[in-house]
């Protein structure tokens, strides 16, 4: 593993986001600085720096962390302050009942270090009275506070984009694989040929999985979020399309894992095969036709109209290949049921 990758993100934070952390820490020093008088606004800025996150239910969630862990921290530094002086062994010794403090209410890793970095500063800053820690401690609040309306009012983010281009790379994939399964329905295929049809059909899953969590994001975009209005149903209207690809890749990963495990060499004769093939085209016309939902700019396509529209009518199979030609079968139903075909 390289070095950078440890501290280097694989792209840049949003020029935006930056700003408003600036922002907000700036007018965090300022609005403090004002209302609590006598040391500088530190614990308010770092409350607002670090408040400012890519939503605002994370930001709200940061400020409840951060002020929980500095009440702590102030608590347990300026209890340690009074009842045993001032001096550099009783900020080591702050340090480690704060982490033994937060392990024992068995906070967060996060909230955990707050804890232990607030009382620190507060010693090191020089507590010396109540006084002093309750000032931290609105100081706190008010910067958490400020990071929360600057992350609010500053064009809050909304991760809807993400989530429909996730959506839409799935149902184009989703549509491809089935497309490929029916051309194998339909000619010969050498063994390599099918390793590689099941591997494209398995990467269906992680792609279904990153849909799925760029919806979770742009769920937790809108929560608390003043624009939630404007997105809320496009967004429900792409959980709902999840919902509905979702079953159907599991069909189509297990049709091509039938196929690849009971392929011959004959069973391009059976007419039946030549049905479920053209019935799988069909269907990849229907998910495309699906997913446009999740396109911003939908390409054209030859139909708009759904083409499952009437049920496959087979004859019975070889014996040989009846076992396939009933998974394929039924996956196949399955399918249509969720397409919605009648």
């Amino acid at each position: 593993m390289r070095i950078t990758a440890t501290f280097r993100a694989t792209r840049r934070v949003p020029l935006l986001q930056v700003l408003k952390s600036a922002v907000a820490t700036i007018a965090a020093w300022l609005v403090a600085g004002w209302l609590v008088q006598g040391q500088l606004p530190v614990f308010a800025a770092i409350a607002a720096l670090l408040v400012v996150q890519p939503s605002v239910n994370q930001s709200f969630g940061k400020a409840v962390e951060r002020s929980v862990g500095v009440i702590l921290g102030v608590l347990v530094a300026t209890g340690l302050s009074l009842a045993f002086g001032q001096s550099t062994w009783i900020i080591l010794i702050a340090i480690v009942v704060a982490m033994l403090v937060a392990w024992a209410l068995k906070m967060t890793p996060p909230t955990s270090n707050q804890v232990a970095i607030s009382a620190m500063l507060v010693l090191a800053l020089g507590a010396s009275s109540p006084e002093y820690a309750l000032d931290r401690v609105i100081e706190t609040l008010i910067g958490a506070a400020i990071g929360i309306i600057v992350n609010a009012l500053i064009v809050p983010p909304v991760a809807v984009a993400p989530a429909r281009e996730q959506l839409a790379r799935l149902g184009g994939e989703l549509a491809a694989s089935v497309d490929r399964l029916a051309d194998a329905l339909e000619e010969a295929r050498s063994r390599a040929d099918l390793e590689a049809l099941m591997i494209e059909a398995r990467l269906l899953r992680p792609m279904r999985d990153a849909a799925d969590a760029a919806i979770v994001a742009g769920e937790e975009s809108l929560t608390l979020n003043p624009r939630r209005s404007a997105h809320r149903d496009e967004l429900g209207q792409l959980r709902e399309l999840l919902t509905k690809l979702s079953p159907i890749v599991t069909q189509v990963i297990g049709m091509t894992r039938a196929f690849a495990d009971h392929y011959d060499e004959t069973l391009h004769d059976e007419m039946t095969v030549r049905a479920i093939a053209e019935q799988l085209h069909r269907v990849a016309h229907d998910v495309r036709l699906a997913a446009r939902v999740a396109e911003p700019e939908p390409e054209p396509l030859t139909s708009e109209t759904p083409a499952l529209t009437s049920a496959l009518v087979i004859a019975p199979p070889k014996s040989g290949h009846w076992i396939l030609v009933g998974s394929l079968m039924e996956d196949l139903r399955r399918i249509r049921e969720e397409l919605g075909a009648e």
